[in-house]
């Protein structure tokens, strides 16, 4: 069943219900603060205030951003940070990338369930710290990061037990407890910065049909704090991967199975491969071929994207209705800007065909292709000390 357009513009506003809606957390942390528990890191510079679910404004500062990246970006889709760090060197806003940041171990928590509270909140923390010792606020790029660090949040604002332990913890490694009046997805700097980032388009994006695939871990883990556009699908989803993709001239497109995870799962990627593979073709992909005909997948989490784009080949070998090219809405606004497919995006680690969206962007891939292989060339030869990376080829 298609959701009918009409339905999902029309206006909603949010109630609290007391019964299911938690109190407005900065309460508490701040509180926790003026008892001596631990610091609050705030934020001073400018900022975007973006709604999130149930109405309570949210904080997203536009600079000065210390970035917590994502390992599984690193490791298999490397264009996603790239771009994020592009499309904020283009706008003009300093930044952080730390070389002291560890992983979050939220993976080996939820596919395993090995680790223990206490690990799992002081490693958080020690992220929080080591961004407070820069002076830079953490911006966190991956959807499972974000998710879980604001159940650690939750957990450390609940027990004070746990604070205890944390504390013991991070006395060993000089630390202070240190917790921030926001935690910030990379998304939602994205969509508190999408006219900005239209304003800079190079590449027109009219024509181009999108589809979205909203991260579980962005929207689903402690929801209230996730941003809700009353604008953008009448507030009845969270807005920000489509309020940038409109933004930019893209159509958006519905389809039935919206709010459908990827099939990543955790578990499901390490034990039932065949799993993730089928509900991510099968109840995804073929899904918006059938319902709405994209050209392109565009989501904002390391696993949807990998899940995604990585699974089509195996459903292909079956004759399965895919085919549909799969990017974080970071790549698809560095292409709006004018960023190079592969010195930048690196469009070259997806595997899905992403080559006619690029052409029907107007960029010849080909040449693209040749210039980025000269380079690689030039760079082998000792020629250059690293890939240009920041020329803008529009």
């Amino acid at each position: 069943m298609t959701i009918p357009v009409a339905l999902l513009k029309k206006k909603a506003t949010f109630k609290r219900d007391p019964e299911r809606v938690p109190e407005d957390f900065h309460e508490e942390l701040f509180r926790l603060e003026e008892e001596g528990e631990w610091l609050v890191d705030r934020v001073t510079g400018p900022y975007v205030e973006v709604p999130t679910k149930y109405g309570r404004p949210k904080k997203v500062p536009k600079g000065h951003l210390w970035h917590h990246k994502s390992c599984g970006q690193c490791g298999h889709i490397p264009g996603y940070s790239t771009s994020i760090f592009w499309v904020m060197r283009k706008l003009g806003y300093d930044y952080n990338d730390p070389r002291d940041q560890t992983s979050c171990t939220a993976w080996n928590y939820y596919a395993s369930a090995t680790s223990n509270a206490a690990a799992q909140a002081a490693v958080a923390l020690r992220n929080f710290a080591a961004a407070k010792e820069t002076g830079y606020f953490p911006l966190i790029h991956c959807g499972t990061s974000y998710g879980h660090y604001k159940e650690v949040r939750e957990e450390l604002i609940l027990y004070p037990e746990l604070r205890a332990e944390v504390r013991k913890v991070l006395a060993k490694l000089g630390k202070e407890l240190v917790m921030p009046e926001e935690i910030v997805h990379y998304s939602e700097w994205f969509y508190a910065m999408r006219d900005e980032i239209a304003s800079e388009q190079k590449r027109d994006m009219k024509g181009i049909a999108v589809t979205v695939h909203p991260a579980c871990h962005y929207y689903k883990l402690v929801e209230g704090d996730a941003i809700y556009d009353p604008d953008i699908y009448g507030g009845q989803r969270t807005a920000i991967v489509t309020g940038l993709a409109e933004a930019l001239g893209a159509e958006v497109r519905s389809y039935s199975t919206w709010f459908d995870c990827c099939g990543f799962g955790f578990r499901h990627i390490l034990v039932q491969r065949d799993f993730t593979r089928s509900f991510a073709t099968m109840r995804k992909i073929e899904v918006m071929k059938e319902e709405a005909d994209p050209d392109v997948v565009l989501t904002h989490d390391t696993g949807c994207v990998t899940t995604l784009d990585k699974s089509q080949f195996a459903a292909k070998a079956h004759g399965r209705n895919v085919g549909v090219p799969v990017m974080s809405e970071a790549q698809f606004a560095a292409l709006s800007m004018g960023a190079h497919p592969y010195k930048v995006c690196q469009l070259h680690w997806h595997s899905a065909d992403y080559r006619p969206l690029l052409e029907k962007m107007g960029i010849d891939w080909e040449k693209a292709w040749a210039e980025f292989e000269a380079e690689v060339k030039r760079l082998e030869r000792g020629e250059v000390e690293f890939l240009t990376w920041d020329d803008v080829d529009a």
